[in-house]
């Protein structure tokens, strides 16, 4: 008797511990620009979150899904602010987003040091694949330097010999420079870094008159957001589309087609750009993410987009594998790693730096039968790339 009155107490103690270890719900703190003209790609990441969660059903394995959306202003100090926030007053368990380099490198010490994991859905700054890396941290875009030097290969396998090359003076758009720089073989003619932040720069007028005298067969640029497309449009006012042709990364892109469409700057109709995404890729996921975007907001999401909807899905992914016990750390950093999802850019693996090993494609801006200006993959530049930072992270 006394054997099974014992046995009777274990199984309720194992009981009760299951239920403890089981959080009631998922808490995931979301960083992202919503004001300030860079707000039109937070719009993007939160419409594409906003979408995952509905897609499933608000829900991650048995627990409910409560998502704090925050706005960094542009500024690395408020990004931290709001970073504090979510990681001491919220006291959630995934910090998310962050578009820009800059802003994520200010917060990052704020979430790892609480032993809190941080999920980059854009910002891939050098510093957090090599020195920096940290075992909470993990990516569901790119390191910054990879996409550049996706496009300096394409550029040598068509023979451009000489490139002018323009990006914002700012972490990321030093990466992007630094990126082309490591794989184009070719000669770079000349080089600006204009300012950036909540007064970027936006005339662009003495830079493309530089460009053009320099002599370059090509203008190399990195202008994400509004910038690129004000950039865009004094590129074709300048008529250097049939003296230098465009290459970009990070400045063509779902968000600004539709206002240089509306502007009729057909210039960039036929415009190479390196990414890891297109809305033409051909998996279930992708088509559903992007159908249904469609559908919701009339217009194509970005790259932006599909990797904050990767970052839900990697970490529903997570906690369904340790069944919602979010406690446990180490089972869901492992979970994390393991990336046992189905990405909108099909299946990746992770690098000891956590930053994806992927392909990355070539894309042209085209018409789609609609009439909508997209971008299409033209072919892969690079299969399963990893990070050239990942040698000096010691994880």
């Amino acid at each position: 008797m006394l054997t099974k009155i014992m046995r009777t107490v274990l199984i309720a103690s194992a009981i009760a511990l299951t239920g403890a270890a089981q959080a009631a719900e998922v808490k995931i703190g979301f960083i992202t620009t919503l004001t300030t003209p860079a707000g039109v790609i937070g719009e993007d990441m939160k419409n594409s979150v906003e979408l995952a969660l509905e897609h499933i059903g608000n829900k991650m394995g048995n627990l409910d899904v409560v998502l704090i959306m925050e706005d960094d202003g542009f500024k690395p100090d408020i990004g931290k602010q709001k970073t504090d926030k979510l990681v001491k007053q919220d006291d959630v368990d995934f910090v998310a987003g962050y578009i820009w380099s800059h802003v994520l490198l200010a917060s990052a010490k704020s979430v790892l040091d609480a032993d809190k994991f941080l999920i980059s859905a854009n910002a891939g700054p050098s510093q957090m694949a090599g020195k920096r890396c940290n075992k909470n941290f993990f990516s569901t875009s790119w390191q910054n330097d990879q996409t550049p030097m996706a496009m300096g290969e394409y550029l040598n396998q068509v023979g451009v010999k000489s490139i002018y090359v323009m990006a914002p003076n700012y972490a990321a758009g030093k990466d992007m420079v630094k990126g082309v720089e490591n794989t184009f073989k070719g000669e770079i003619k000349g080089k600006d870094l204009t300012k950036w932040g909540a007064d970027a720069q936006l005339d662009f007028s003495a830079e493309l008159a530089k460009a053009k005298a320099s002599g370059a067969e090509a203008i190399f640029v990195f202008y994400p957001g509004k910038a690129g497309g004000a950039f865009i449009k004094q590129y074709q006012q300048a008529g250097l589309q049939s003296v230098m042709p465009l290459y970009t990364v990070f400045t063509v892109d779902s968000i600004a087609l539709p206002k240089l469409q509306a502007g009729g700057l057909t210039g960039v109709l036929g415009s190479k750009n390196t990414q890891e995404w297109s809305p033409d890729m051909d998996n279930a996921v992708n088509q559903r993410f992007v159908g249904d975007y469609l559908k919701k907001h009339g217009k194509y999401p970005s790259f932006y987009g599909a990797q904050a909807y990767d970052s839900i899905l990697l970490i529903k992914s997570a906690v369904e594998a340790t069944g919602g016990n979010l406690k446990d750390k180490d089972a869901l950093r492992a979970a994390l790693k393991a990336a046992d999802f189905d990405s909108v850019r099909g299946r990746y693996t992770y690098g000891n730096n956590h930053m994806p090993i992927q392909n990355f494609y070539l894309r042209e801006v085209v018409e789609d039968s609609a009439g909508r200006w997209t971008t299409k993959i033209v072919s892969t530049v690079f299969k399963n790339h990893q990070d050239p930072y990942a040698s000096k992270c010691k994880m």
